[in-house]
């Protein structure tokens, strides 16, 4: 009950107002007016809380005792609320009994530590004070013992100057022995009186540094290096030696190893010196003995970097004049001879000749694989050609890491251990294979110009060109150009696929440019042939013409055999736009085929005059000579490689007609009589069974085209050739929608050529074809579109006599 909580709080707040009160008291009594403030101060606060809490708790209790008791049956229930809250007060009470004493009873122990602490800081500041007393007493007895001090110093000082007399009448000529033990190589008899004179020069050192109980004077420092300064000189000409017979190492081993044994051991004494005198004075506290002159020596370091410099003097005298063209690749099988020589001493001689924690052949592994890199990285800043490019980067990849070299089955391991690392980073390898690139690219281009001018030259000559096995025209330029471009994807793939990928990449570049200055040359020969058709240099004019067109086939197979080579990765490798060389062939096909066909008009030229003519009408005579030429023309084409021998003909056979009909469009012949109109049909019809012999080939070969234009002559024929010119509208339907390009110009020649065709009939078939006038389907290839009709010259019909 909420009255029940504040009771509470105001008998825990009372037993803290009775501690207080207690405390106040003892304080009162044992400890100053401090203490007795602060508690005052504590114990009025402590008073406004307990009456603040009382109002608290009767306004609570209240207001619980109004609602409880507001009703009647509540009031009968007043005797056991009652002795509840009585009980509650009186546990309430015991609690806060027996926890007050607990207080006081800590407070007493407390206050008895206190006291026991007192008592003893006053015995420890007596003892002080008496000490204070005794030491002022004691001080001018220390003074008069300074005097006593310096008779010491001095004392030690002379002692150890007698003791060390002979040593230092000796120090001269041990130095003189120890040179010459130096100079006759007797190393580990003048490293043992090197040892000898360090230890005394040490000593000497340290006997006067404690003799002068602090450090040395510099004045003393000075006398003692000057008077044993033949000792650095040894230590310097010994170790001198020691890298002499070091850096001689692989050509000591294969003689007498023995000067290599005595130098490692020397090494090791002075790497174990190093060590203990580093543990003796340098880890050791409170020891302030110096470390004698010249230590630590690091002598075991100082080997290996011997050793990898006497590496590295083998690539150091190398220069670029030695090594060219040939040369390189003979310095790089000699440098792959010299080091696998060297590792099988290093493994068979001298790893015998070092402790196991040395590990020499690791060592030199390491060293060769540093100078190597080193040397390679210059080799590869020279202006190197493709040759060298490649016998650089076949010796890298291929030859280093080979069984022959450092995949050596007893070298695996070792390498493995030492974690070298590649000898040409990835950029340089990239670099160097875009120089190689580029270097092969310009000899491409240089061989491909020389190419091209051969072939030119090949046009002027005075004969037929070369045929193959197969009976095909053909020249030097596709063989030379096919060999060159597989030539370098082969040689290319033996450095790996991304230098073949990116070498035919370059050569399909110089391709695509090869066939457009071949195409230009092309139009310049035709250009050449026009402005004077009877040169005799231009005999063999349309022979060439067709081995061109032999030739882009050719380099057509060979461009796909290339395209397939290439791995599918490559493709989006490049960053410039990838070669189109296939579209520059066909722009080159389609240029030479156009110059065949305007040679073949050409030869045609003389005879088309004369078709249909009355003369022709009469005797037929321009046809058998246009079969001639179209013959003999066809029979070239055959020695063209198919397909473009079909497209040829193909090609002869569309012109052949187109000119035919263009020449019945120039309206030379127009028939005055039925009899004429049958006749010009029989005639034209004996000229279409002409042609057909002749291109019959076409048929053998199963390649005619889906709208075969010779169709066309006996369709003409038959409009020609209708007796009823009503018939005329169907007819033109039917012309229209077999050959949708037909206009009505060609239609009114048409019926101009007939000559019995009315005003009434010409509007209504006109009408007819031009509401009909179908779309051209997909596929379809025109014919009329190339016939132009020559304007009508419309008769005056006006009266010719002059006006009135």
């Amino acid at each position: 009950m909420p009255s029940f909580y504040y009771i509470k709080h105001i008998l825990h707040i009372r037993a803290l107002k009775v501690q207080c009160v207690t405390f106040r008291r003892i304080f009162c009594q044992k400890w100053n007016i401090i203490f007795i403030a602060m508690f005052s101060l504590l114990y009025n606060h402590l008073e406004l809380i307990v009456e603040r809490a009382e109002c608290l708790a009767r306004g609570a209790a209240l207001k619980w005792a109004s609602g409880v008791f507001c009703r009647p049956e509540n009031l009968e229930r007043l005797s056991q609320y009652k002795k509840r809250e009585s009980q509650r007060t009186a546990s309430i009470h015991t609690r806060l009994k027996s926890m007050v004493q607990s207080y006081l009873e800590g407070v007493g122990w407390g206050l008895e530590q206190l006291r026991e602490a007192r008592a003893e800081l006053k015995e420890v500041s007596h003892a002080l004070k008496k000490s204070g007393l005794e030491s002022n007493q004691n001080t001018e007895g220390v003074k008069s013992l300074e005097r006593l001090r310096e008779v010491s110093v001095n004392h030690r000082q002379l002692l150890a100057a007698v003791s060390n007399l002979p040593r230092l009448y000796s120090v001269r000529s041990m130095v003189l022995e120890t040179e010459r033990l130096v100079e006759s190589r007797r190393l580990l008899e003048a490293h043992a009186r090197l040892m000898d004179l360090e230890h005394w020069q040490d000593d000497i050192l340290w006997q006067l540094h404690g003799a002068a109980g602090s450090s040395l004077s510099a004045e003393d420092q000075e006398l003692v290096a000057k008077y044993f300064s033949g000792v650095g000189q040894l230590v310097d000409a010994l170790g001198k030696e020691l890298w002499a017979v070091v850096s001689s190492a692989l050509a000591l081993a294969r003689q007498n190893p023995t000067p290599f044994v005595s130098a490692v051991r020397i090494v090791e004494r002075e790497e174990a010196l190093d060590r203990a005198l580093l543990e003796e004075r340098g880890g050791t506290r409170g020891n302030t003995r110096p470390l004698p002159p010249g230590r630590p020596r690091c002598w075991r370091a100082c080997f290996f970097q011997v050793l990898e410099e006497a590496v590295s003097a083998r690539f150091r005298s190398v220069s670029y004049l030695h090594t060219r063209g040939p040369g390189l690749a003979g310095h790089l099988s000699a440098l792959q001879h010299g080091i696998m020589a060297d590792l099988a001493t290093v493994r068979h001689l001298l790893e015998h000749c070092v402790p196991p924690h040395y590990h020499l052949t690791g060592a030199y592994l390491r060293a060769s694989h540093h100078c190597l890199h080193a040397h390679l990285a210059q080799v590869s800043s020279w202006d190197l050609e493709s040759g060298e490019i490649f016998a650089v980067l076949n010796w890298v990849l291929h030859i280093y890491n080979s069984p022959d070299m450092m995949g050596h089955p007893e070298l695996v391991a070792e390498m493995e251990k030492q974690e070298l690392g590649p000898l040409i980073s990835t950029e340089g390898l990239d670099q160097l294979q875009n120089k190689y690139v580029q270097s092969v690219r310009k000899s491409v281009s240089e061989w491909m110009h020389k190419a091209l001018q051969v072939e030119l030259q090949d046009w002027q000559r005075d004969q037929e060109p070369d045929t193959d096995h197969e009976g095909f025209y053909q020249t030097s330029l596709p063989t030379i150009i096919t060999q060159m471009l597989e030539e370098n994807a082969r040689v290319a793939l033996m450095i790996g696929e991304s230098l073949r990928d990116q070498t035919i990449q370059m050569g399909l570049y110089e391709m695509e440019n090869l066939l457009n200055r071949f195409r230009e040359a092309l139009v310049e020969f035709g250009k050449e042939h026009r402005r004077d058709p009877s040169n005799n240099k231009n005999k063999f004019y349309l022979h060439y013409l067709l081995a061109s067109i032999s030739n882009c086939i050719i380099l057509k197979k060979s461009t796909e055999s290339l395209q397939q080579q290439q791995s599918s990765r490559s493709a989006g490798q490049f960053s410039r736009t990838p070669p189109n060389p296939l579209a520059a062939l066909d722009r080159a096909v389609r240029r030479a085929c156009r110059l065949v066909m305007d040679k073949l008009l050409l030869d045609l030229q003389p005879f088309l005059p004369g078709l249909l003519t009355r003369p022709w009408l009469v005797q037929g005579d321009p046809t058998p000579k246009l079969c001639c030429v179209l013959e003999r023309h066809l029979e070239l084409y055959s020695r063209v490689r198919p397909p473009c021998r079909q497209r040829l003909q193909e090609e002869a056979q569309w012109l052949m007609v187109v000119e035919y009909v263009r020449a019945l469009m120039q309206k030379r012949l127009v028939c005055r009589s039925a009899e004429e109109r049958k006749q010009l049909a029989q005639q034209m019809i004996q000229d279409d069974q002409q042609f057909r012999e002749i291109l019959h080939c076409l048929e053998g070969e199963g390649s005619a085209p889906e709208v075969n234009p010779l169709a066309l002559l006996p369709v003409l024929a038959d409009f020609i050739r209708l007796k009823d010119p009503g018939m005329l509208t169907l007819e033109v339907s039917g012309l229209a929608a077999k050959y949708p390009d037909i206009s009505e110009e060609h239609v009114s020649v048409l019926l101009d050529i007939r000559g019995d065709v009315s005003r009434d009939i010409r509007g209504a078939v006109l009408d007819l074809l031009e509401q009909s006038a179908p779309p051209l389907p997909a596929g379809y290839r025109p014919i009329f579109t190339d016939i132009l009709v020559p304007p009508s010259t419309m008769a005056f019909c006006l009266p010719t006599a002059k006006c009135a």
